[in-house]
């Protein structure tokens, strides 16, 4: 049923929302979501430091599990004990997480803080925009949600860019301090949020629902993780974890069809615009989140850039998302329509991702910005507009759990997209050219340059077979966004009134 109208004050205006609700969000925003990337150019430096590199690559994924898990458990405490005091409670968790990070003495104990850190992180996405929801009125959603997608790809963008930079003038537990300053501002900042505490009635929190998701969720992308070492000593593993992960979605459906309060609201996944939406915020996660994780591997590898010039090459991205995020927003709040904008905008960015895909080769470092720029303006077009449309089909009393399910279904898409593109990536030239394989760790800390001992056919060979993998790759993402394309042709279109 259509969404009730928010509770918004009598006579503000336009401007005056504004200001009052989403400067008191951007921080939160952008403190739970710089996190996801800012660690990437510190990795060497981290594995330097505290040795154990085998295991370097899961201070990432832990984020993006716990990361994942949290999303529908805040939105759904949201709605049951309000989201102003919750997003206290999450921005804690980070603050006192990112202090365990900086004082971690081994890989081990800083994977457990990351863990930790992502379960803060989680919270303050879905809060922020189940907030919009709850204060802002219908028609003017997708703008604000627009803005929440211009912070979000900024932050993903700039996150590396910032975290090399703190790495190498301050050290790699400068990137976790850092959060102390801006957790503690943005608590400052989010005192000014309006508090809407939920009623009376009697609730209960689905445990069991809960142990039934990590299971299914941590299973499953443990799984994925054994096909980049595939081999037959990991077949047992690689089948069990499958096994697992199967046995507990079958579960966690049973769970949460029965469950009064479900902490995924299956009954919404019911209905054909919400689950659409929802699989088209998981295409759009794994196909972005994919690029600015692996373009910036394919610059260094193939084309011998450094860290600093790589971010200056993604900036095209962030801007692009947030003016194409900006300008949906506005076009949705005045025209009333939705889905529209992503069915021709997606269709655009498809077209020119394929391109990038077989042609990245030939293209100058110029062309590439560029190009990627175009990209993100398009896909800068889906967020906000799947926000709106669940949160609008899902109604003011189930708020928390459709931002949930939109953020726990983006984050879900990248990180099972992204591992995707891994195993597709390592597996590939590992199978095709073993060779190369051998010197792709190489590659990424020193560049082409660590083939120039070899003879001349020998390191083009490497080079060509590096780029013809990197190839795949892209084409892989490129199919992600395909698919988000037929995803956004499908949804019910929709009118706010």
């Amino acid at each position: 049923m259509p969404a009730d109208p928010a509770p918004a004050e009598p006579g503000a205006t336009s401007g005056s929302l504004f200001f009052r609700v989403f400067p008191s969000l951007m921080l939160p925003m952008f403190l739970g979501v710089v996190d996801q990337t800012i660690v990437a150019t510190a990795l060497p430096a981290i594995s330097a430091d505290l040795g154990d590199v085998e295991r370097i690559s899961w201070v990432v994924v832990s984020y993006l599990i716990t990361n994942t898990i949290a999303a529908p458990v805040y939105g759904r405490l949201g709605d049951m004990l309000g989201r102003k005091r919750m997003m206290f409670i999450a921005l804690g968790v980070m603050i006192v997480a990112s202090l365990l990070c900086a004082l971690a003495g081994s890989i081990l104990t800083l994977t457990a803080a990351r863990a930790l850190q992502g379960l803060g992180g989680g919270g303050l996405m879905t809060l922020s925009h189940a907030l919009i929801g709850e204060v802002v009125p219908p028609r003017e959603r997708a703008r604000y949600q627009g803005y929440i997608a211009a912070v979000v790809v900024c932050s993903n963008s700039f996150g590396p860019l910032v975290g090399g930079f703190l790495t190498e003038m301050f050290g790699w537990r400068s990137i976790f301090l850092i959060n102390l300053p801006l957790g503690l501002a943005a608590a400052a900042v989010a005192r000014r949020l309006p508090s809407h505490v939920a009623g009376n009635e009697a609730w209960s929190f689905d445990g069991y629902g809960l142990v039934y998701f990590v299971s299914f969720v941590l299973s499953a992308l443990l799984a994925l993780e054994q096909i980049q070492h595939f081999g037959w000593s990991v077949v047992p593993l690689f089948v069990g974890l499958l096994v697992l992960s199967a046995g507990s979605l079958i579960l966690l459906l049973r769970r949460e069809r029965r469950e009064p309060q479900p902490l995924i609201p299956v009954a919404l996944l019911g209905r054909a615009d919400i689950w659409r939406s929802d699989a088209l915020a998981a295409c759009h996660g794994a196909a972005l989140v994919s690029l600015i994780t692996f373009v910036p591997i394919y610059l260094r590898v193939v084309r011998g850039i450094s860290a600093s010039q790589t971010g200056i090459l993604l900036l095209p991205i962030a801007l692009g998302i947030g003016a194409g995020s900006l300008s949906t927003g506005r076009l949705v709040s005045w025209t009333g329509r939705t889905m529209v904008f992503p069915m021709v905008s997606l269709v655009a960015a498809a077209f020119l991702m394929v391109f990038f895909a077989f042609w990245l080769g030939a293209l100058s470092l110029t062309t590439i910005a560029v190009l990627l720029g175009l990209i993100a303006f398009f896909m800068g077009s889906v967020m906000g507009v799947v926000q709106v449309t669940v949160q609008n089909a899902a109604g003011s009393s189930m708020l928390g759990a459709a931002a949930g399910s939109v953020n726990f279904s983006r984050a879900v898409g990248a990180s099972f997209g992204t591992t995707l593109v891994a195993t597709l990536l390592f597996s590939v030239l590992s199978f095709k050219a073993p060779e190369a394989a051998r010197y792709f760790s190489q590659l990424i800390e020193q560049g082409p340059g660590v083939l120039d001992h070899l003879a001349p056919a020998v390191r083009e060979t490497i080079l060509v077979a590096v780029g013809a993998t990197f190839r795949g790759a892209f084409l892989l993402i490129a199919a992600y966004v395909i698919m988000g394309a037929i995803l956004a042709w499908l949804v019910p279109m929709r009118r706010l009134s």
